[in-house]
């Protein structure tokens, strides 16, 4: 007969201990999604592309040669030429530095409010669940770009009050799903065991029931940020975003529309940046909600 060693059961215990780690067990389902992955690289090149470029850019942003007018992609300027002469290149980098800040922080605009409102309106529950959840609904019903629009025209156009208010109109949905995860959570032995210790709902809320939600909250975030910068790029069309001399995705698509019959390589390269980086977050999202799905730890 053959005897098991003293390291075996050692060894076997730690490997349940590490299948037993939803994160890790997520992150390894996450790297076998070859679509999410590579969403996931091409957002990050993206946003080291964003940070480095006053270093990366081949050409000052506010660099004019009206001699040479809108020119075609060529070896000195990879993606040609606007009508001033100012490199596409260039102004797709700078413009996307913009669209990811907008997308970036207006959705963290969203995820604070509608985290911290739903979460206080899960754990309470009762009549304080209901007025809040009114008050969602009834701001579901409004137009909201009406209420952006409002806005811009009441306090000026600039990028700090979009940033606040896309955020004031995307954390109605962040609200709702945090509410049915906290109602959930609430009857959890581990909170029974916070309030029989007794801390307060503030804390429990803080320190116990938001953490465990973190995964709808990672998923819903990535889904939210593309609908965002999305809402920016809509918003920078109709000339109500990003007003010049900043630019945007969205503002240079849009100047880009009105001269695409004569230089279509204005609207192509801003297009397929703006393109490219919602496809990246949406196979990224998809991913991570398979990921972090429960039942998939089954399979």
């Amino acid at each position: 007969m053959t005897t098991l060693q003293a390291s075996e059961p050692v060894d076997l215990l730690e490997h349940a201990e590490q299948g037993a780690s939803l994160w890790r067990d997520a992150w390894q389902r996450l790297r076998k999604n070859k679509m999410a992955v590579g969403g996931g690289i091409t957002l990050l090149l993206f946003i080291l592309m964003a940070l480095l470029t006053p270093w990366l850019a081949p050409y000052s942003y506010e660099a004019q040669n009206l001699d040479l007018g809108a020119s075609p992609p060529s070896a000195a300027h990879w993606l040609g030429t606007d009508v001033f002469g100012r490199d596409v290149l260039t102004q797709v980098m700078y413009g996307g530095r913009v669209s990811l800040a907008v997308g970036f922080i207006a959705t963290a605009v969203a995820l604070l409010i509608g985290v911290t409102w739903g979460a206080v309106a899960g754990y309470v529950g009762g009549r304080v669940d209901a007025v809040m959840m009114r008050i969602v609904d009834i701001l579901y019903a409004l137009p909201f770009m009406i209420f952006i629009v409002l806005l811009m025209v009441v306090f000026g156009r600039n990028v700090l009050l979009l940033f606040l208010a896309i955020g004031a109109v995307e954390w109605l949905t962040m609200a709702r799903i945090m509410r049915s995860q906290v109602q959930s959570l609430r009857q959890q032995e581990f909170v029974e065991a916070a309030i029989s210790l007794g801390l307060s709902p503030a804390a429990i809320i803080r320190r116990h029931v938001i953490p465990n939600a973190l995964g709808p909250i990672i998923v819903y975030t990535t889904l939210t940020i593309p609908s965002v910068m999305l809402l920016e790029a809509f918003l920078s069309f109709l000339g109500l975003g990003i007003q010049p001399p900043e630019s945007s995705w969205g503002l240079l698509i849009n100047y880009g529309v009105e001269t695409m019959e004569e230089y279509p390589w204005l609207l192509i390269f801003p297009g397929l940046a703006l393109t490219t980086t919602l496809f990246s977050l949406n196979f990224l999202g998809d991913g991570l909600r398979d990921a972090l799905d429960v039942r998939g730890s089954k399979d």
